[in-house]
């Protein structure tokens, strides 16, 4: 790779650093660095093990198939290649998290900002904010060609800069608070600081956002399935760094912080005003704002990406629109009312999306084409996708009975019978030959399937 591929490489890993990096992210290491006392170092490895690597990984099992998750759905089946992409797109974009950006932006910047100034802070201006948020970052999603000079190149450094100065400042300025370890932090902290990581879900949006990052490194010129492979990879290393390194720091702050443990805001912005005087409130309100613009505009360029190849009649740009305007509309039901929507769905897709990546990885690593592998796990994540997605909307029959076994969790109990069901599933592919059997041979794949794999690059 030439020094120009590494250059374009950097810069689209800091592109991917900042889509991932929203305000959700900014403020939990704080909560859990305040939370899980002397143990923070080992809750920060087991966070970014599965908050951070597993992300890392989703980008690049999107990398192998060329076409995001539309290319990894397909190769359960062609129906399940339609409906997934679909719930996915529409879950981490126009129905939730899209407006959740303006919302927390709002509440977490704007609104306390007005309340400093003694000016109103109602529905208007919450509308209005939302207006100018959603007029922004539609204006930056309008050229996907575009995204990784505008936001790897300006928007990434100044909020890199501004989290740096801040943490900075606290963690120099300050001492460690000498908190108790909580709870599940205290007895089982590695265990604790996975779980947490894994609850970030953004192995969801990895799924969006790897198909961004392949856009981007072909508009930038490189071209060819090896080479889309490593700049994906290499992107997705950049990122991945940049946010262990984050986290920690953020953690680290929160050991400082005086507030509440459990509310990460409290402490982000005890740590501002603490260090920085009045104008830690001004960089803390920046912060957010950056995180929340940043993911805003990636998730806008997805979804219109993937609804113009949905509906090719309808061109990209009508799409970015489209989205914003529902985005915009849907600002005003509260981040409340938009979270009782969402939660099941997410507890839907999670294990889902998780078995498709995983799986996809070890079929990278196989000759041939695995098949059952696919299917089974995958179709036993959808069930048990929808036991936590029941009893999460109130009805917990099935979650009941499971929970009789003594090993079922509603967040995390499908992990394990889903990797029983995996591995015997491998099995059965190697039995029959289709782990071994060369990749050049698709006798055995469905047709929609096999054509995506040939049109991949």
């Amino acid at each position: 790779m030439s020094g120009h591929d590494l250059r374009r490489v950097a810069t689209t890993g800091l592109m991917l650093f900042a889509l991932f990096f929203g305000a959700g992210n900014l403020v939990f290491p704080p909560s859990l660095g305040a939370s899980s006392g002397k143990a923070v170092g080992v809750v920060v490895i087991g966070f970014i093990a599965t908050g951070v690597i597993l992300p890392l990984l989703g980008v690049i099992a999107v990398s192998t198939s060329g076409e995001g998750i539309l290319g990894l759905a397909r190769r359960v089946g062609p129906r399940f290649g339609r409906v997934l992409p679909l719930v996915v797109y529409l879950a981490i974009g126009p129905l939730y998290a899209i407006p959740r950006t303006a919302i927390v932006s709002y509440e977490l910047a704007t609104r306390p900002l007005l309340e400093l100034a003694g000016l109103p802070t109602g529905r208007p201006a919450l509308a209005l904010h939302a207006v100018g948020f959603f007029a922004a970052a539609l204006a930056l999603s309008l050229r996907p060609s575009r995204l990784a000079d505008r936001i790897g190149k300006l928007l990434t450094p100044a909020l890199l800069i501004l989290i740096a100065v801040l943490c900075a400042a606290a963690i120099v300025g300050g001492q460690a608070i000498d908190r108790p370890a909580t709870g599940a932090y205290a007895t089982a902290p590695l265990a604790a600081g996975l779980t947490q990581g894994y609850l970030t879900m953004d192995a969801l949006a990895a799924t969006v956002f790897g198909i961004v990052v392949i856009t981007s490194l072909r508009a930038q010129g490189m071209s060819g399935e090896k080479q889309i492979l490593w700049g994906t990879s290499g992107a997705g290393v950049i990122a991945a760094i940049c946010l262990a390194a984050v986290y920690g720091s953020l953690a680290l702050l929160g050991r400082r912080a005086d507030g509440d443990p459990t509310d990460g805001t409290s402490l982000l912005r005890a740590a501002a005003a603490d260090s920085l005087g009045p104008t830690g409130t001004v960089v803390f309100a920046l912060i957010v704002v950056l995180a929340c613009l940043s993911t805003a505009v990636g998730l806008i360029s997805s979804w219109a990406g993937y609804a113009n190849t949905a509906w090719p009649r309808i061109e990209f740009r009508a799409q970015a629109i489209g989205c914003s305007a529902v985005a915009l509309a849907l600002t005003n039901l509260g981040l409340n009312a938009m979270i009782i929507i969402i939660s099941p769905v997410t507890l839907l897709l999670y294990p889902i999306v998780i078995t498709l990546i995983v799986v996809t990885l070890i079929d990278s690593a196989a000759p041939g084409h695995l098949r059952w592998a696919y299917l089974a796990p995958v179709s036993l994540a959808v069930v048990l996708g929808a036991v936590s997605a029941a009893a999460e909307t109130g009805w917990s029959a099935p979650s009941d009975l499971l929970a009789r076994t003594g090993a079922w969790d509603n967040s995390t109990g499908w992990i394990l019978p889903v990797v029983i069901v995996a591995v015997l599933s491998i099995g059965v592919d190697i039995a029959t030959g289709r782990w071994s059997r060369p990749a050049s041979d698709t006798s055995d794949v469905p047709d929609e399937v096999r054509r995506a794999i040939a049109s991949r690059y």
